[in-house]
């Protein structure tokens, strides 16, 4: 069963909401958010994919990774996980970084809190977004963020399927 990803933006909240139903269990679906070996299958919009260069799922912890191109160009990123209420919720402060792990002041840092719900047809998954400005939520819109994250969470669905 295909669901269609709801993805709202809303510039005078500088938010994004997304959501979108897996068919799967909530354990499942919450693994492939929160482990490292599972986010680089799906993570990144094909032809890129991801690599977790290391990840530390508890709080205060990071998820330090990169996004490799098809021509072996690297872009990397990181989110500093906040709360976690274990196969409920996550939140987190994604930011471009270097290898290192250094943030990358050019470009916007951003808030996600992930939820995960049982549902009748599966789990429920609820992404929100906060940017500290509407820029930096423009400028994440526009490197196509909205295109590669439904990329992803599509190719999730797929794995999830099989």
């Amino acid at each position: 069963m295909s669901t269609d990803i709801i993805f709202n933006k809303d510039f005078d909240e500088k938010t994004v909401y997304v959501s979108k139903i897996y068919d799967a269990d909530v354990k499942t679906v919450w693994n492939h958010f929160t482990k490292g070996e599972l986010l680089d299958i799906w993570w990144a919009p094909k032809p890129w994919k991801c690599e977790t260069k290391s990840q530390e799922f508890k709080e205060g912890g990071i998820w330090l990774y990169s996004m490799v191109g098809p021509e072996g160009e690297r872009h990397y990123s990181q989110v500093k996980y906040g709360e976690i209420t274990e196969n409920r919720s996550f939140d987190g402060l994604d930011s471009f970084c270097d290898e290192n792990g250094i943030l990358n002041p050019d470009f916007p840092e951003a808030k996600w809190l992930i939820g995960f719900t049982g549902v009748e047809e599966g789990t429920k998954v609820t992404v929100n977004i906060h940017f500290p400005s509407e820029e930096d939520m423009k400028k994440q819109v526009e490197m196509g963020f909205e295109e590669g994250f439904k990329t992803g969470l599509n190719q999730l669905e797929e794995i999830l399927s099989v």
